[in-house]
């Protein structure tokens, strides 16, 4: 029979910090909450007493829902807090909770356990608090006279039910803040109607400041994520707020947080798992927090990138993986004609898949992956553009090589074989680096598995040698416009018009279209590679090639001839294309890079093993 934990009961009920309780569920009601999320009220058994003062913390109310926690399943009590309420009465708020023996394995009620009452154990009215305990927060609640009835109605129907089972009783002792006028208590417990309140967390995000303009005035904000080890939540600061606090935070220390007005989130602009957030005003203060080390760091729910497939467009996911490769900033601009700098990242997991980040802004200029570091983001933006790709916007948290067990195992996978694997990518790359070297082929087997037939493109990386290069028509006139490359027509007159700008321009500039074959040990493709690629396959640009060919046709020559029987990796696209009637598969170089030959040996090494294997 499953031994239960005996007094569990009477130490939670007088605040004693126990953990790790072994007790059984007994029953478990909802309770409606109003404007918020529904509560559910649990009553628990050590097999001697029950206690019905328990309650799911929200994020764990799809135990209920989804049936994980029913009547006489057998449970572990990983977490909780203890609020105590205006009234004196305790309110045990579950955090954490395993089901160790579900319902139906469980024959019945364990023992004969009797409602716990105050007084009717020997001892004194409070069980003592362990010296190795923190002393258990208190979270007061009382509702200012002005209140609106409604919000007194809501609080009553959150704190309705708790009449029976236990008296009052008298707080115990709480940690006070350097102010000294109200307690600590856990993010998790916060909520509108509470007044005096003070919590200790850390800053893991912080914006840079953000102005608006607009009919009713001008503003400023910022936005920063604190979290402490019950959870976490979002806070803003608006004008003078700003002013106020903004050089005083800083990302990764602790501080003390009070009177800050609290509401329901905007999901829409928040990822985190908080049903309210924070928003500073006046009265709010915040002060640094010298002895902070036992406030974590972070709070991550990592999904598997080889999962991501699963998950539904613009969702927001936790992600931590290998820097397998990293592409140079770009700038580009926006509608508004702002510009930004732009970044993407090629992360792999050990479920052997690759999916491509993008980083905006600052992030993307600082962002260093040189020596493949491990990259942990909390708050990414999953899209369906190319597959599947991820978007780190400025509400996003970026960690390297973060100091947690995911990060360790992570390391120590890709040290000893994840480094040889080819890893498939979610993302189809439109350009740069296409995914990192994802989804190796070899010419042979792109026809063999008939790539480019299908109603979307596929990618490829292959390693192959140039066997031929036609350099007939391979460089054309183009409009000299930065962000146009149409031809132009030569007027005769010194002038050169581009019919997409509209314009006559004076000069040009050229640009090169070349037709190569390559080939492997198994067979060879005709592939099309446009400007940035053909530079490297020839090592000359476009502008000294155009040169060359206006004044030494041999010099031209001899580029070509040098060019030829060089290997390089190939990145390309190939899709079935139909023209008069004809259907023809076209390949398109995206990217050509040199053989990075120590890379190279590790795949075949890691392909041996596998053939070996079988």
């Amino acid at each position: 029979m499953t031994k239960l934990t005996e007094g569990a009961i009477e130490a939670l009920s007088n605040g004693s910090g126990i953990n790790d309780a072994m007790l059984q569920l007994v029953n478990l009601r909802k309770i409606e909450g109003g404007n918020g999320p529904a509560r559910f009220r649990v009553m628990m058994s050590d097999g001697r007493h029950t206690l019905s003062s328990f309650m799911l913390s929200t994020q764990l109310n799809f135990m209920a829902e989804e049936n994980k926690l029913a009547p006489n399943c057998v449970c572990i009590l990983k977490r909780h807090v203890t609020n105590i309420l205006k009234d004196g009465r305790r309110v045990v708020i579950i955090l954490e909770i395993d089901v160790v023996k579900p319902a139906e394995d469980v024959a019945g009620r364990i023992g004969d356990p009797v409602p716990y009452t105050e007084g009717q154990n020997k001892g004194p009215q409070s069980a003592p608090v362990p010296e190795n305990r923190a002393p258990v927060p208190e979270n007061r609640a009382p509702v200012p006279e002005n209140r609106a009835p409604l919000q007194q109605q809501n609080r009553n129907e959150v704190n309705r039910g708790f009449n029976k089972d236990f008296g009052k009783k008298a707080p115990s002792a709480m940690p006070s803040t350097p102010g000294g006028n109200s307690k600590i208590v856990p993010i998790s417990s916060l909520n509108p109607y509470q007044s005096k309140w003070t919590i200790r967390a850390r800053v893991t995000n912080k914006s840079s400041i953000r102005t608006w303009s607009n009919s009713r005035g001008d503003g400023k904000l910022f936005s920063m994520e604190v979290v402490d080890e019950s959870g976490e939540i979002r806070v803003t600061g608006f004008n003078q707020e700003v002013d106020k606090f903004f050089s005083l935070i800083e990302v990764g220390k602790v501080y003390y947080m009070s009177k800050g007005s609290l509401k329901i989130a905007n999901k829409q602009y928040t990822s985190v798992k908080n049903d309210y957030e924070m928003t500073l005003n006046g009265e709010s203060t915040i002060i640094p927090c010298e002895d902070g080390c036992d406030v974590p760091m972070m709070q991550y729910d990592f999904v598997s990138i080889g999962d991501l497939e699963n998950r539904d467009k613009d969702a927001i996911v936790d992600v931590i993986g290998v820097c397998k490769s990293v592409d140079e900033v770009t700038r580009l601009t926006t509608k508004t004609n702002r510009e930004v700098s732009k970044r993407t990242v090629n992360l792999i997991d050990m479920s052997g898949k690759l999916v491509t980040v993008t980083l905006w802004g600052e992030e993307a200029e600082k962002f260093d992956g040189s020596g493949q570091p491990i990259l942990a983001i909390k708050g990414a933006k999953l899209s369906d553009f190319g597959g599947r790709s991820l978007s780190a916007s400025f509400s996003s948290t970026l960690m390297m090589n973060p100091d947690i067990p995911e990060a360790h195992k992570l390391r120590g996978w890709y040290d000893n074989e994840g480094h040889a694997m080819d890893g498939q990518s979610l993302t189809e790359m439109k350009g740069g680096s296409g995914g990192g070297n994802a989804n190796w082929k070899t010419l042979s087997d792109v026809k063999t598995e008939h790539l480019g037939h299908g109603d979307k493109a596929d990618y490829y990386t292959c390693i192959a040698t140039i066997v031929y290069l036609r350099k007939e028509n391979c460089l054309y006139q183009a409009c000299p416009s930065q962000d146009c490359n149409k031809k132009v027509v030569d007027e005769q007159n010194g002038m050169y018009r581009c019919e997409k700008c509209d314009k006559e321009f004076p000069n040009f500039k050229y640009r090169l279209i070349l037709s190569a074959n390559i080939a492997d040990y198994g067979d060879n493709q005709w592939v099309t590679c446009f400007q940035e690629s053909a530079e490297a396959i020839l090592g000359q640009n476009a502008a000294y090639l155009g040169q060359l060919k206006d004044s030494n046709e041999s010099a031209f020559d001899e580029v070509f001839q040098q060019a030829n029987f060089n290997t390089f990796v190939f990145r390309s696209r190939v899709k079935l294309e139909t023209y008069n009637d004809e259907s023809r598969i076209k390949a398109t170089v995206m990217d050509v890079k040199p053989v990075d030959h120590r890379d190279y040996s590790k795949r075949l090494i890691m392909n041996i093993r596998k053939l070996a294997a079988q």
